[in-house]
């Protein structure tokens, strides 16, 4: 069996796993310290679109690359699909269906003058703020465990076969 599709998963995952840390969690903080709350915000929610974007797209090819491999018989991969799932769900709620009625208030704030924290929708985009950032931890918490889960031991085939005929030489010698 070819090692490509096992590649391509292993780099779809460290791709997705690695931009979430470092959007969410390095470069978003680094912005609210250096900007203006409000330049911040605006570039952060610009960041997280590309994110999201980048999640939803890394997540539906995980999950159609995962089903080929379990077709394959590369059972390791079943549990690796449930958890790509439940990073999806969490990029589609958390962000596509969350995201816009946080948009909507952040322009009704702008259109009326100020920034959203000092709206009249403050505790309403609050609210949705903090449950978004619940989506986003557990979609990060599901990539540790997928990187963590990933298969350790996919060989190559011509090592496979060596490593076969090694070992039952090693039980019949």
């Amino acid at each position: 069996m070819s090692l490509i599709p096992h590649r391509v998963f292993r780099l779809l995952t460290v791709v997705w796993v690695g931009s979430l840390f470092t959007t969410g969690y390095a470069v978003a903080p680094v912005l609210f310290t250096s900007l203006s709350r409000m330049s911040a915000g605006s570039v952060a929610a610009q960041l997280f679109r590309i994110e999201a974007v980048l999640g939803a797209v890394c997540g539906v090819l995980l999950l159609a690359l995962g089903n080929v491999l379990v077709r394959r018989g590369e059972n390791a991969y079943r549990r690796l699909r449930w958890l790509t799932a439940g990073m999806l769900l969490c990029v589609l709620v958390g962000y596509f269906a969350l995201q816009p009625f946080m948009d909507a208030w952040r322009m009704a704030a702008l259109e009326a003058g100020t920034d959203v924290g000092h709206s009249a929708y403050a505790a309403r985009f609050g609210i949705l703020h903090g449950v978004s950032t619940l989506f986003y931890v557990v979609e990060s918490l599901l990539g540790l465990a997928l990187v963590w889960m990933l298969p350790v031991g996919v060989c190559a085939p011509a090592a496979l076969a060596a490593r076969r005929d090694a070992d039952a030489g090693k039980v019949t010698g």
